[in-house]
């Protein structure tokens, strides 16, 4: 390894060479290598060494089904460059792919807007450097301006794309809801030079799908997410939305059953016992 150069995974697998100078390979077979990951490449070592430098990378983690060999693989990670894929396939695949986001992500410079987005009104506020650091729980933004932003890659709600002109030149623009400390629904908008939102943009992809369902909502239940999106109280819903408080606890009960929502505090009913009552007009006829 070259100086400052990191081993990151290290391990046995197995690679196919999907694509060569542009052209897809349809008879490609899985080879068995060695697969190792450092700071700045990946390296497939069996009869032959393959490597892919990591700031070459143009797209990683989707799928290039490319034959049925391809395709008959449950799990694997597509390595792109510019007219080469490499599909890779470890015993660890999501340990591999987040030292990949590490290798590809770690103290690189992205541009930040936090947030771009509150509640669902859109705020004024400047894009600032941020240092990125990837975990295997979060992406973390150390910002110029002293801010801390921790997106949880269990909580990516949604993610959008555009394309913008962003200190003098077009980039690609992540539009990452998620919550923020205090558990409100935010925005997060991110960019950086090319390598970096190749990578980025599968970083947060799978943050998304590991949330997507195929969800058959009502009108009635989008009406009820909608306004807890745009931070209505779950006390005051009933009146927002105008349904009664029984049919919008029946609403609640099925979103927690579809995992859209979770309880955070159980409200406690009580009735009072006939002697509670014969308490209460003891204590109104002391007044």
């Amino acid at each position: 390894m070259s100086e400052g150069e990191t081993k990151l995974y290290d391990d046995r697998g197995q690679y196919l060479l999907a694509q060569k100078d542009g052209r897809e390979i349809r008879d490609a077979s899985w080879n068995a290598c060695r697969v190792v990951l450092t700071t700045q490449r990946v390296v497939m070592i069996a009869d032959e060494k393959h490597t892919v430098a990591i700031d070459a990378l143009e797209q990683v983690n989707d799928r290039f089904d490319v034959n049925q060999a391809a395709a008959g693989e449950g799990s694997y990670t597509a390595v792109r460059t510019d007219e080469t894929v490499y599909l890779v396939s470890v015993p660890e695949q999501d340990e591999f792919e987040t030292a990949l986001y590490k290798a590809s992500l770690n103290n690189g410079i992205l541009f930040v807007q936090h947030p771009a987005v509150e509640g669902g009104v859109v705020q004024s506020v400047e894009w600032t450097k941020a240092k990125v650091k990837i975990s295997a729980e979060a992406i973390n933004l150390a910002m110029a301006d002293g801010q801390k932003v921790t997106i949880d890659r269990n909580d990516i709600g949604d993610v959008g794309t555009d394309e913008r002109t962003i200190k003098g030149e077009e980039r690609t623009v992540y539009e990452v809801e998620h919550t923020d400390a205090e558990g409100r629904s935010v925005e997060t908008h991110v960019t950086g030079e090319s390598h970096h939102t190749a990578v980025l943009g599968a970083l947060l992809e799978e943050g998304v799908e590991r949330h997507r369902a195929n969800l058959d909502l009502s009108g009635t239940e989008k009406q009820v997410i909608m306004a807890l999106h745009s931070g209505v109280s779950p006390f005051d819903l009933p009146e927002f939305v105008g349904m009664d408080v029984e049919k919008v606890e029946a609403i609640f009960d099925e979103l927690v059953e579809y995992d859209v929502i979770e309880v955070e505090r159980e409200r406690t009913e009580v009735a009072l016992t006939p002697q509670g009552r014969q308490a209460a007009g003891e204590t109104i006829g002391d007044r």
